[in-house]
């Protein structure tokens, strides 16, 4: 009884917080499909005649965030990509290297996540612009790689670090280098640490604001940044941004699904071979 009370609550819960969550993304939905005079009708409208109009104006009208989109996808990949390049190397030196000093460094990688991003945008500001990189496609992924690569490089050592040493030394034994080992040994017991890393690290350098509209916007826009073309003075086109924002999400969203079932292969193939921390 006490167990189906639990069981009964929780799900309760779990619902009501799912409720919370998904609320803004449904009002965003039913905004988007509305014309703005319905939108800013008092009591809401809430049976209306559904228009794609919003869709077409934010992708083919005169305010169309396609050319942002294209900066963000850029950004993220290139962002993603290297920060994988360098974070495997680096975590699988800190899980299997006897480095000296490896534990401060490795609470120096977790302490980088602790420094308020706030507090980093004047240095981030002054460094750029004094070697011109301001308002360019390389210095937005070089600031976003320093927020990215710590917290890769601490997530890939939590997966390596499951990983029976005696894979390797048999590897070892075989007279395989340690690269090899890297790429045909580690990597592919850690492809759920891989998906998990490159999902977070595309979808903090796209959902990204503050730093793209300090450091950026005119050159370069990041898609965030494209939602101030539905902001003006006189008026704010809510149906108009609200669109934006949902076509704004679909990369995302659509690097989730995909991803999903890798990174449940991933961690059951990691549960299968009983990998322990060493």
């Amino acid at each position: 009884m006490n167990k189906k009370i639990r069981d009964y609550t929780l799900t309760t819960l779990a619902t009501f917080i799912m409720l919370i969550w998904i609320l803004p993304l449904i009002w965003s939905v039913f905004v988007s499909l509305k014309s703005e005079i319905e939108v800013l009708a008092y009591p809401p409208n809430i049976f209306f005649e559904p228009t794609l109009n919003n869709f077409k104006d934010a992708i083919f009208g005169s305010l169309s965030i396609v050319s942002e989109l294209g900066d963000s996808f850029l950004i993220a990949t290139i962002t993603t990509i290297f920060t994988l390049l360098l974070s495997i190397p680096a975590a699988y030196a800190l899980a299997r290297l006897n480095l000296f000093g490896k534990k401060k460094l490795g609470f120096y990688v977790l302490a980088t996540q602790m420094i308020p991003p706030m507090g980093l945008v004047i240095p981030y500001y002054l460094i750029l612009g004094k070697f011109g990189w301001l308002d360019t496609y390389h210095g937005m992924i070089i600031v976003y790689m320093t927020f990215s690569l710590p917290f890769a490089i601490w997530l890939m050592v939590s997966f390596m670090e499951d990983i029976p040493r005696e894979m390797e030394e048999a590897a070892f034994l075989d007279k395989a280098s340690r690269m090899k080992t890297l790429l045909y040994i580690i990597l592919p017991q850690v492809k759920g640490g891989i998906a998990v890393t490159t999902i977070f690290t595309f979808m903090n350098a796209w959902n990204e604001f503050l730093f793209a509209v300090q450091l950026s916007g005119n050159k370069v826009r990041p898609v965030t940044i494209a939602m101030y073309n539905f902001v003006s003075v006189e008026q704010t086109l809510w149906a108009k941004l609200c669109a934006a924002a949902l076509i704004a999400m679909i990369p995302v969203i659509l690097i989730g699904i995909i991803g999903n079932n890798h990174i449940i292969k991933g961690l059951t193939l990691g549960a299968v071979k009983g990998g322990g921390r060493k």
